[in-house]
């Protein structure tokens, strides 16, 4: 199929919806349009995007439209996803690579933007293996190729990947670096796309070249690109205002703030590429990637606090420029390089994130003249650090979330007990329940649903070949969350099927003491999360278990539900915890091939209530509201003070919960947070 049947729906079915609607636009043009909506993610309102096309369309012909669009997604996903077509992939982009002169190239998860989250257009390490994770990356030699993923998805890549084309490698324990030293041959030549890559990756991947003598070079159209001929184009979705009484701090103010940064740090401007980052900033929001509520696009921020914003003007909806304001300027994504021109001939000073931006900006830069200052993106703290209002809004959402959790868990507990319930169908009753409420967006990432041995995939994504009965006996582990305009939720809950092992609840509850010592901690200003780590895992350690993952991830306010820069991780790179930073509290234990327990709440980061000592404490504030299974918790582990914060918090849940749910949730409720006696 080539690329404009790919974009092209039934042309007499499209006009007959145009002249329905009463649009005069060229057919050609409205054709793509759908194409770039079709590219997209589908939102709780599918016809949202339509507005793109025309406001007010009759409801057939908007029917009409969408079903086109849907038909066009479809057909995307299809090809994307089709992991049988990988050996004649691999096959065309080896010989691209071939009529270059190359010998290898890198095939990252990320696009342009480096976001957690590709567009359709952007998978191309999915259409490449067929693996579907959120991080990883490929490298292809000429007789031999490599994915390279951490320890969450060790299992997944080797269900989806065909191991006799991609040896699958763990990325700390079988670094590229090493693989790359190996395959490699003196005078080879590794190539790379320098949008995809940034400015800290290319070192790394110059090291591990000249380690081989091998030479790294920039390759610019991106090759697999060249090969992919159905590739959807990028995606087209409406970019909105996002609301004062949600962000709390006008788009303004925040321009003017960290433009003062910019003057005290030395630089002129500032190029930001995170989506998350730019919408933040000028308070706006999108539907460009699943789960996020992104507009997708670059933007430039001066120091006298303008901004210039690179985006596609389709996408701009009604009003929008109003809300931008005459401080903002809007510029096709062509324009891109001549702007970061321009600051190079003026001779500017311009900060560039080498951790997140494409190197490919630096690079034109200093082509251009420019001194490139080598800093964080200047949103990236501001942004973590919530204001009062975006600390209500997450305080709200997360109890609205915790009621529509507590009516699925209510089900859960009334329907799972025979055994005939499975994943696909528990994870849709809870998408179900949490869609009733008025302010949910889309949910925050693809519901983790994982029955029995499934659990134990740390990010296990259920399909109907792998879905899986809830058996009696048996652990369902469910990491979900979602996105609401006043937050972003994140929670998972264990729950016995039936009667657990007594192993099962030794190991459960060792994993809720690293909760609760996470949850209650207390720490000096200035501490990051690597040094809170520990405290989540000393209980397992003990008895020699461990989890191979981050105890937390920061969360956005209605943005990312991964966001930086705090964590909390034994691998550290944290930074300090600062109040309002909202982040996860999430240890776990995995047994392969038998099952999986994780327990995570959010937490947000206050003064403690109480300043003993010399020094300024901070302190955790549960967020999260829904009830933790009793069934699990062997008491006899717990001390007194653990006890005491399991009976605390379900006392609160309760009566947070209640006033919330029907009468048969309440009453399952109740008991399922009885106090606990010893």
């Amino acid at each position: 199929m080539s690329r404009e049947q790919a974009s092209s729906p039934s042309e007499t079915r499209l006009l007959n919806a145009l002249a329905a609607a009463g649009i005069s636009r060229p057919a050609a043009e409205v054709r793509d349009l759908i194409a770039g909506i079709a590219a997209g993610p589908t939102r709780r309102d599918p016809l949202e995007p339509l507005v793109l096309i025309g406001p007010d369309l009759p409801p057939d012909a908007a029917a009409e439209l969408r079903a086109l669009a849907d038909e066009l997604a479809a057909s995307y996903d299809a090809t994307i996803e089709q992991a049988s077509a990988a050996g004649g992939r691999l096959t065309a982009l080896r010989g691209e690579l071939k009529r270059l002169g190359v010998d290898g190239f890198v095939v990252p998860r990320n696009d342009e933007f480096n976001g957690e989250y590709v567009p359709r257009s952007a998978d191309r390490l999915c259409w490449l293996t067929g693996f579907t994770g959120s991080a990883g990356m490929a490298v292809v030699a000429a007789e031999t190729a490599a994915i390279f993923v951490d320890g969450r998805y060790t299992l997944q890549v080797r269900d989806q990947v065909d191991t006799a084309l991609f040896a699958p490698r763990h990325v700390t324990q079988e670094p590229m670096g090493d693989w790359l030293a190996e395959t490699l041959s003196a005078g080879q030549k590794l190539g790379y796309d320098p949008w995809l890559h940034t400015a800290d990756g290319v070192k790394r991947l110059e090291k591990a070249c000249a380690k081989a003598g091998a030479e790294l070079v920039a390759l610019e159209p991106n090759p697999l690109d060249t090969v992919w001929t159905d590739q959807p184009p990028p995606p087209l979705a409406p970019v909105v205002p996002h609301a004062l009484d949600y962000a709390g701090e006008s788009a303004a103010d925040k321009r003017t703030r960290l433009a003062e940064t910019l003057k005290k740090d030395g630089a002129d401007a500032a190029v930001i590429t995170l989506p998350d980052s730019i919408a933040w900033l000028l308070n706006i929001r999108g539907a460009d990637v699943p789960h996020s509520p992104l507009p997708l696009g670059f933007a430039i921020l001066h120091n006298d606090g303008k901004v210039d914003l690179i985006m596609d003007r389709r996408k701009i909806t009604p009003g929008l420029t109003g809300h931008l304001g005459n401080g903002v300027a809007l510029h096709e994504r062509d324009a891109f390089g001549g702007l970061l021109d321009r600051l190079g001939a003026d001779g500017k000073t311009v900060r560039v994130d080498p951790a997140v931006t494409g190197v490919w900006v630096a690079n034109r830069l200093k082509a251009a003249g420019a001194t490139v200052q080598a800093a964080a993106d200047p949103c990236t703290l501001p942004k973590a650090c919530k204001n009062d209002i975006e600390v209500a809004g997450a305080r709200s959402a997360h109890i609205r979330d915790g009621a529509a959790v507590t009516r699925f868990l209510a089900w859960l507990a009334r329907e799972a007990g025979g055994g005939d319930l499975d994943e696909l169908t528990a994870a849709e009753r809870l998408r179900a329940i949490r869609m009733e409420n008025d302010l949910i967006e889309d949910l925050s990432f693809t519901t983790i649903s994982g029955a029995g041995p499934n659990g134990a995939i740390v990010h296990y994504r259920v399909t109907p070949e792998t879905n899986r009965k809830l058996e009696p006996g048996s652990l369902f582990l469910v990491d979900s969350g979602a996105q609401y305009l006043d937050g972003t939720t994140d929670i998972t809950r264990t729950v016995a099927i039936g009667a657990p092992s007594d192993e099962m609840r030794e190991r459960f509850t060792r994993v809720l003491k690293g909760h609760i010592a996470i949850a209650t901690c207390r720490f000096p200003e200035g501490t990051d999360g690597g040094q809170i780590d520990a405290l989540a895992r000393h209980a397992l350690w003990q008895v020699g278990l461990d989890f191979d993952h981050g105890t937390g991830h920061g969360v956005g306010s209605y943005l990312n539900v991964h966001e930086g820069p705090q964590r909390i991780s034994k691998a550290g790179g944290s930074a300090a915890m600062k109040p309002g930073m909202i982040v996860s509290n999430e240890p776990g234990y995995y047994k392969t091939g038998e099952y999986g327990i994780r327990i995570e709440n959010l937490v947000v980061v206050r003064e403690a209530a109480e300043q003993p000592g010399e020094r300024k404490l901070l302190e955790f504030e549960t967020l999260t509201r829904a009830p933790i299974d009793r069934a699990l918790v062997d008491v006899s582990l717990l001390i007194d003070g653990e006890l005491d914060w399991l009976n605390g918090y379900h006392a609160t849940v309760r009566a947070d919960i209640a006033p919330l749910v029907d009468d048969e949730t309440a009453a399952w409720l109740k008991e399922a947070t009885e106090p606990i006696e010893r």
